[in-house]
């Protein structure tokens, strides 16, 4: 499969792939989620709150931190080995038909292809149901070829600027390519200039838009270990919810996948309140301001952009009581690290920058280069493994260490620490053919 190229998307290449594998994702029922912050914990949850409800449901999420079949799950289990190679098998000859036709539709992307195999193994797995997290944008992605039940958009910020466009207008529009005629939409809270677009876009294609803080409404009623709130639907309340996942920002994923479960009620189905609470409380997404180690208090985010970088902040002075926060810091390059400097270089004691293997990586002096007006008195390493252990050595146990700046460098973090590390298997395909490849959401 050819790397990722965001100046080359068509909805082509994989629109005839999944034709030559018989149009699975036609028989699908799809909650489609799209946004620049939040809609890979928006689509856990409500993934969560189907699952609570006794279905059988896919979850198609991107990118990965460590192996690709993350990507890939049904009610929480990743697809096997044994199943990705049968998968990789059975496509191959119609992915071999496909580049005969390179000329005229060109190569099929890894993200069109594995797009295409988790459409076919959910289909073959019979799942009840499947929840599409965007790549990137959204009105090209490989996974708006479906025909959803709900689009789901969650809040839009600046990202990915060189593909999507540098106004909030032009990226909202990608984000709302997703809207299909006369569909419901569910939008978390939005910018006025995103906002417009988005409901132009429902305008225009008579589709029906619920917003949150307006038609599903939510109170906090306590944060601080777990955040507890209540939701006032457009069918019901929802009394005393809460969710695992730290952040008040959770608050808001957790109510916009309550609005994309209640919008199936249009479609004659209805998920229990006891089963949204319980899906919501059970919903867990690794490397969200997660904590992965004590004395010190180690987390790991991959907040990559000024949004996610802002909600780590305000997360991290909210919850945590700690003496000196040392942050490991390392991002992938066309990012807006100024944006994510402003929120992260005042509350951070100590500065560890990093490189992470990956050829989509900064370097460690370009990212000082671009923080120096925030501060000067930065660490540099050239790997996580050397960031890593220096933010142990200087940490005492009442210190936090928060690892953050990108998927890669969470991943990363990860296999350093010996957290969720997968076998040979996973290692050696996703170093082979997937670090040049992975996409979207990063």
């Amino acid at each position: 499969a050819a790397p990722y190229d965001p100046f080359g998307w068509k909805l082509e290449r994989v629109e005839r792939l999944l034709e030559l594998l018989g149009n699975p994702h036609l028989r699908l029922k799809v909650i489609h989620i799209a946004g620049t912050k939040g809609k890979g914990s928006t689509s856990t949850i409500t993934s969560s709150i189907l699952k609570s409800a006794g279905y059988k449901v896919g979850l198609y999420t991107s990118p990965h931190l460590i192996t690709f079949r993350e990507r890939i799950v049904i009610n929480d289990e990743m697809i096997s080995k044994e199943q990705v190679c049968k998968m990789v098998e059975y496509v191959k000859p119609y992915v071999e038909k496909l580049r005969q036709q390179e000329d005229t539709i060109g190569k099929i992307s890894f993200f069109d292809l594995y797009t295409a195999i988790a459409m076919l193994f959910f289909e073959l797995e019979k799942v009840d149901f499947a929840v599409f997290e965007v790549g990137m944008g959204g009105r090209l992605d490989a996974t708006n070829v479906v025909n959803p039940l709900v689009s789901v958009i969650t809040p839009i910020s600046y990202d990915h600027m060189l593909s999507l466009g540098n106004t909030l207008t032009a990226i909202a529009g990608e984000k709302a390519g997703i809207i299909k005629e006369n569909g419901y939409v569910v939008t978390a809270p939005q910018e006025l200039e995103a906002l417009k677009v988005i409901k132009d876009t429902c305008k225009n294609k008579n589709a029906i838009l619920f917003q949150v803080g307006q038609d599903f409404t939510y109170e906090k009623t306590h944060t601080g270990a777990f955040n507890e709130f209540n939701v006032y639907g457009i069918f019901g309340r929802y009394d005393k919810l809460t969710v695992q996942m730290l952040g008040e920002h959770q608050i808001i994923n957790a109510t916009t996948a309550l609005g994309a479960i209640e919008c199936l009620r249009f479609h004659g189905i209805k998920i229990p309140s006891a089963s949204i609470k319980s899906g919501i409380f059970n919903a867990k997404l690794k490397a969200r301001v997660e904590v992965v180690q004590y004395n010190p208090i180690i987390i790991i985010d991959v907040a990559h952009n000024s949004a996610s970088a802002k909600a780590l902040s305000e997360t991290i002075r909210k919850t945590f009581g700690y003496q000196k926060l040392i942050l490991v810091l390392g991002v992938s390059l066309h990012k807006d690290i100024k944006g994510m400097g402003e929120h992260l270089c005042p509350i951070a004691d100590k500065i560890i920058l990093t490189k992470v293997d990956n050829p989509r990586a900064m370097s460690p002096e370009a990212i000082k280069e671009e923080l120096i007006e925030f501060r000067d008195d930065f660490i540099i390493t050239q790997n996580a493994q050397s960031a890593i252990e220096i933010a142990k050595s200087m940490a005492t146990p009442l210190d936090l260490i928060c690892i953050t700046g990108s998927f890669y460098l969470a991943g990363e973090a990860m296999k350093v620490l010996n957290i969720g590390v997968y076998d040979s298997f996973d290692m050696e395909l996703t170093d082979q053919h997937f670090l040049t490849s992975t996409s979207e959401g990063e």
